[in-house]
């Protein structure tokens, strides 16, 4: 036994003496990034280690003198001769230069590749105000698909109905976006922000969030700043190609049903210009003569086939001359399909009674369209001229088969169909030069024209109903069940920017800036109405209808088509904002930067239209103000490692166009009745914050973060009660206020595996006028939940030194209860519960060019669900839910 224990130890002793540990990071020698894949070799020993996601590597090496060799594709080779591995092993850093051989005679300024973590996370460490960020390698490892998914990650962010984007608690209204730092207008008409989701990951460099102010931003946000960076030529030439299939499992395969379309949703679908342009008289003779839609009310079956995405993309530098013209583009088309199933919605009297009483099932078709181009040229090492052009197509086609009681009693059963098309065409050009002495002067400019659209064409409905015993006919109640809609808004918008900053020491700088914003919007809806009070057979196939809702029926009289296009279902309107600022970054002693600015914006905000019964645009409300907005960023480097924030501004809450002119509006049939207020004015907002960060050399971080915002007289939506409907209008509420706790994490757990974790807790309210009639007076924030948490687990694990490499996501959501509705006439606030969701992503490179990936999403499949507050009874009712469930894809990607 002595024996054995000498032996062992000897060879442990040997063991320790032969067999070290030689670790570090491989970086990008002009820019920084970690070189994920490269490889470290030791000449005369077998084997070697391939750097992880960090840049980070590490393998074990006999003690002694060791030549090392580090590669990476595009980079030159580095053969370290004589470096000796001590007892206790060492750490050795290295940066790699890119291989210039092909661009000898070319001048090249390097640039940072904004897209992996740690990158980002430098930038987030060094920047002056706090920002949070995610890139386009992290949203690629965890399988999100575009710029929502990828901002619902971050700390205290999430999103309610129709994309509308909530804050820290703050709805829409609170927040702006910005594409490259320039403005980009809403499609939509009733959110102020564009649809996150338009923009697929592909496109996207990364996506940075500031829920402070600095000066030089259009101050209409108190929520977030969130700038969608776009993709740029950094990383060589390129050529990729990828695809995938997938699909939902209550979908792919089963029966899909969907309302008679012209076409596909390429297309947008149209009626009869003539018959819009004429007048009514010669319109109730035209309808007799001429079918002026492309389309029926037939319902048709067909089985539901995968879901299928592709993209393309390319990069190249061209040499012309000494410079050098970088070319970017992509394109992307994601289609697909979505069951929603084992949906219900209730509406209650105040006493607790069921009013109303529906089941429906819901058949959506979804196509997305994107396409990015981007030229960076060089004039000189220090004058850099870029141009971006974005295209986005969104379209999404829902049928829903509804059934149930009405407040009347009414056995109903409807069918209704919903097509919504939202476009958006943007161009910006940016340029940025140097000029003195180490470029102590730097000027930049930009502009920009953002076309958006929001299309409602050919919304459809017809609704049956059933006897004592069962017999089905066409419901005609008011002449207005069986109708069809058409709605149209367009929104262009002009940006300007203009900025100088002098540097006058290294880190400090003095900026000046000049912007312009200019935005006009057009929108006009028509509704049509079938009176179908001469059709008195029994409808024998709801889904078939074409036998009674058809051109011969109406050319005989027995169904009479109204048009109703009154003034005040269109409107114009615009918004022009200039704006000067001043700002400075100052290090009045070492670790402390001050970030102070001033900002002053004139807004001239204006709408024009029409009163119940007016002329057309005959009515203008114009509200013009001028402001300043002071702001604070102070950092203090506690250590090199820990950093102290503090942030104080004023900023502004503008109302949107419909909200500030008194006229009756309805964006689509059987959306609410929306009536503006001509006494509405701006709301102000006092942002405090205070934070903490910690970074590691590991690529860690830990951010605590406290804030308060105090809201004077923010906007309100509130309700009233008009002819036994209910009316929404708008009022400034004396005040209101969010504050709240951030914590955010990010951690290596061991080689390869990293930990992203952030959980927030808020606390709103807003006292409301006394005029109203909602039951609560005092309450939370729409759509704010009091908790939000995200835990990922990504893992990496490279194979080999030509590329092979594992990667998996495990991602949990937890957003909690809010609310979903306001409550009205004695009926408490209707609440969204609790909803968890947990998604998974693998991906598998098989080398440099080819790799594979799956993905499955909301494994957990939970219905959503909504409850409604009784005050009289003191219960919680189920009012509605509904369930969409798992989906999977699965895909690959080519790169030449």
């Amino acid at each position: 036994m002595q024996k054995f224990l000498f032996a062992a130890t000897f060879l442990l002793i040997t063991l320790d003496s032969t067999a070290q540990t030689l670790r570090g990071t491989i970086t990008d020698a002009q820019t920084g990034e970690p070189l994920t894949g490269a490889t470290v070799q030791v000449e005369g020993q077998e084997g070697g280690a391939v750097a992880d996601l960090d840049g980070s590597y590490s393998l074990k090496v006999k003690a002694g003198t060791h030549t090392i060799v580090y590669k990476y594709i595009g980079y030159e080779p580095l053969r370290q001769a004589g470096v000796t591995i001590p007892r206790k092993g060492l750490t050795l850093d290295i940066a790699l230069n890119a291989d210039a051989q092909a661009l000898a005679e070319v001048s090249v300024t390097g640039k940072a590749s904004r897209e992996s973590e740690a990158a980002l996370l430098r930038e987030r460490q060094q920047a002056s105000a706090a920002i949070e960020n995610i890139g386009a390698k992290e949203m690629n490892i965890k399988g999100l698909g575009n710029v929502e998914e990828g901002v619902k990650k971050l700390t205290g962010i999430s999103t309610a109905d129709a994309g509308q984007l909530i804050v820290r608690g703050l709805g829409d209204r609170y927040s702006t976006t910005t594409l490259n730092n320039l403005p980009i207008a809403s499609p939509n008409p009733d959110n102020k922000l564009i649809p996150l989701d338009i923009f697929p990951t592909g496109t996207v460099q990364n996506i940075t969030v500031s829920k402070v102010y600095e000066a030089d931003a259009f101050a209409d946000y108190s929520g977030a700043h969130i700038d969608i960076s776009t993709r740029e030529q950094t990383t060589g030439d390129f050529f990729t190609i990828s695809a995938g299939v997938g699909g939902a499992f209550n979908t792919l395969g089963k029966d899909f049903q969907q309302m008679d379309r012209n076409g596909s949703l390429l297309e947008t679908p149209s009626m009869d210009q003539h018959a819009l342009d004429i007048s009514l008289t010669e319109f109730d003779d035209y309808v007799l003569t001429t079918d002026i839609f492309n389309t029926t009310f037939d319902v048709k079956k067909k089985s539901s086939l995968p879901d299928f995405n592709a993209s393309l993309g390319w990069g190249h530098d061209f040499a012309i001359g000494r410079q050098t013209l970088s070319v970017l583009a992509t394109a992307s088309a994601d289609h697909g399909r979505q069951i929603t199933d084992e949906a219900s919605y209730i509406t209650l009297e105040a006493t607790g009674n069921v009013q109303s009483d529906f089941e429906y099932k819901g058949y959506t078709e979804r196509l997305n369209l994107a396409a990015l181009a981007c030229l960076q040229y060089t004039l000189r090492r220090s004058d850099h001229i870029g141009y971006t052009f974005f295209y986005a197509r969104q379209a999404t086609d829902t049928y829903q088969l509804r059934t149930g009681l009405d407040a009347e009693g009414h056995d109903l059963v409807g069918n209704n169909n919903v097509t919504h098309i939202y476009t958006l065409m943007t161009h910006q050009l940016n340029g940025r030069h140097f000029f003195g002495s180490n470029e102590q002067w730097e000027l930049t400019w930009g502009g920009s024209r953002s076309d958006t659209g929001s299309d409602e064409p050919d919304r459809r409905q017809v609704m049956f109903v059933a006897d004592e015993e069962g017999a089905l006919s066409f419901f005609k109640l008011n002449r207005q069940e069986t109708m069809r809609y058409f709605g149209e808004l367009d929104e262009g918008e002009w940006n300007g920017d203009l900025a100088l900053k002098w540097k006058w020491r290294e880190g400090d700088h003095v900026k000046l800036g000049f912007d312009i914003k200019d935005k006009d919007r057009d929108y006009i809806g028509t509704r049509f109405y079938y009176n179908v009070n001469a059709l008195y057979d029994e409808v024998t196939d709801i889904l078939h209808t074409s036998a009674y809702l058809n051109q011969a029926n109406v050319a005989n009289g027995t169904i009479v088509v109204e048009r109703k296009m009154q003034p005040k279902d269109s409107y114009k309107a615009g918004n022009t904002i200039y704006a000067a600022y001043a700002l400075t970054d100052w290090h009045p002693i070492s670790p402390l930067l001050l970030n102070i600015g001033l900002r002053y914006e004139y807004s001239k905000q204006w709408v024009r239209y029409a009163t119940d019964g007016g002329q057309k645009y005959a009515e203008r409300r114009d509200l013009d103000k001028g402001d300043l907005f002071p702001t604070l960023n102070a950092k203090y480097n506690l250590t090199e490692q820990d950093i102290l924030r503090f942030s104080a501004s004023r900023t502004i809450t503008r109302p949107s166009f419909i909200e500030m002119a008194p006229f009756l509006y309805q964006e689509s049939y059987g959306a609410a009745q929306v009536r503006g207020n001509a006494d509405l004015k701006n709301g102000y907002n006092y942002n405090f914050d205070l934070r903490y960060e910690r970074y590691t050399e590991r690529g860690d971080m830990l951010s605590v973060c406290a804030y308060f915002k105090y809201l004077d007289s923010p906007i309100e939506r509130v309700q009233s009660v008009n002819g036994g409907a209910t009316l929404h209008t708008f009022q400034n509420a004396s005040s209101g206020l969010a504050a709240g706790a951030e914590v955010e994490l990010r951690k290596t757990l061991f080689t390869g595996l990293r930990l992203l974790a952030n959980v927030s807790y808020m606390y709103t309210d807003v006292k409301l006028p006394e005029s109203g009639a909602y039951t609560n007076k005092e309450r939370s924030l729409q759509g704010a939940s009091p908790i939000l948490a995200n835990a990922d687990l990504t893992y990496t694990l490279p194979l080999n030194d030509k590329g092979r490499q594992l990667t998996a996501a495990l991602l949990y959501n937890l957003q909690g209860r809010r609310i979903h509705a306001v409550g009205v006439s004695g009926l408490g606030d209707v609440k969204q519960q609790t909803v968890h969701t947990l998604n998974a992503n693998i991906g598998y490179d098989l080398n440099r060019h080819l790799g594979f990936k799956f993905q499955v999403k909301d494994l957990l499949g939970r219905a959503m669900v909504f409850k409604q507050d009784v005050p009289t009874t003191g219960e919680q009712v189920e009012v509605e839910r509904y369930k969409k469930g798992a989906s999977f894809s699965v895909g690959f990607s080519y790169k030449f």
